[in-house]
């Protein structure tokens, strides 16, 4: 049994110094990631994954273009943005009183106008992650699509290349004709994609992207569209967000075979994979890169916002869809219930019991019913 040390480079989960040395890459335009395993052609073309068929049959007929269904000619004034972020989003709320209240906190008598400046800029942060996230995304589903054994799956995969292209173009047009440009990919989301690629095994990348960052991905996409009032935005993340529920369902609806299948041993790596990931992705949400851009210790935030309940739960619902397909794959349960109490221990198996994505995808078709409503 290998040891947190082993597994995440540290013996602790919440060591704040190594969370922390992980920092963005300075400079780059272009990053390589060396990647193996096998293209694999197949010819049996006979679609007989029944789940998959009707996956792929929703993506032909859920395929929108983002310079027609989005109305581009929407002015966004970014401050008036971020005082309606600020009047309903929690979090910013709870940082403007604790400010006022506890003089341990490192943002302590901070002005309205300093917490409005972080809610203009963490939009901008945000978004620029989920830029990245998207080309990330859209470099592993082309390598599902040569590595998958299925013909059903190939097809679909095709479909999920198309999306991912046009995720990278919304968030980077909005980020650039509406706010004011992109922050660089955060170091441990790149981390993760570059361990994701890397892997020859095609169904690490499965669950290493439709099942980790791209179910965090939809759970965050849904928080920000419900909270948002800025009309482009909200229909993007709309539209976004029925995509994605199809890219994680892909991942839960191949995955749960092939795992019925491992052994133990096979099992425990994808355990220990998933915990990884899961660290990687709780560790990329402090935004380190945005906190030294506002001149804040980053050390000293970090270090007050573990030892605050209300702050772990919040960053908590961000795995409300990551637990349950992990329980519909057996992976929490796998091996004596070892990721399980890993996710106990990152205080967010709370979620287990909540709808898998595989049931639920078709629920999240925005497009559908944007045009069943014309």
């Amino acid at each position: 049994m290998r040891s947190n040390a082993e597994i995440i480079g540290r013996d602790r989960i919440d060591d704040v110094d190594a969370i922390l040395s992980v920092m963005s890459p300075a400079g780059e335009e272009m990053h390589p990631v060396p990647s193996g395993g096998s293209t694999l052609f197949t010819w049996d073309y006979g679609q007989d994954l029944e789940p998959l068929v009707r996956l792929y049959e929703k993506a032909k007929s859920s395929q929108w273009n983002a310079t027609t269904d989005l109305d581009w000619t929407i002015d966004v004034d970014q401050e008036k943005v971020a005082e309606s972020n600020m009047a309903i989003n929690p979090q910013n709320q709870y940082f403007q009183q604790v400010a006022a209240e506890d003089r341990s906190f490192p943002l302590h008598g901070w002005t309205r106008d300093q917490f409005k400046q972080v809610a203009i800029e963490s939009q901008s942060y945000v978004l620029s992650q989920f830029m990245h996230g998207e080309q990330g995304a859209l470099l592993c589903t082309a390598k599902i699509v040569e590595q998958v054994p299925w013909i059903d799956a190939k097809y679909y995969g095709a479909t999920q290349v198309m999306d991912e292209a046009r995720h990278v173009e919304v968030f980077a047009r909005y980020l650039n004709e509406k706010l004011d440009g992109e922050y660089p990919i955060n170091g441990h989301l790149l981390l993760l994609l570059d361990d994701i690629l890397r892997d020859e095994r095609w169904d690490m990348t499965y669950l290493g992207m439709q099942i980790m960052v791209e179910g965090l991905a939809l759970a965050a996409f849904s928080a920000i569209q419900m909270l948002t009032t800025e009309p482009l935005l909200k229909k993007l993340l709309r539209y976004v967000m029925s995509d994605e529920a199809r890219h994680v369902a892909f991942g839960v609806l191949s995955l749960k075979e092939a795992y019925a299948e491992m052994s133990a041993v096979e099992l425990r790596e994808r355990q220990e994979f998933a915990f990884e990931a899961g660290l990687r992705m709780r560790d990329r949400l402090f935004n380190q890169d945005l906190w030294i851009k506002l001149g804040v210790d980053p050390k000293a935030l970090l270090t007050w916002l573990n030892e605050n309940t209300s702050n772990r739960q919040a960053q908590g619902l961000l795995f409300s869809k990551i637990v349950p397909n992990l329980k519909k794959l057996g992976l929490l349960d796998a091996a004596d219930g070892w990721l399980r109490h890993k996710y106990e221990e990152m205080g967010v198996i709370q979620f287990e019991d909540l709808a898998d994505t595989g049931a639920e995808y078709e629920l999240l078709d925005e497009v559908a019913k944007d045009r069943a409503a014309t």
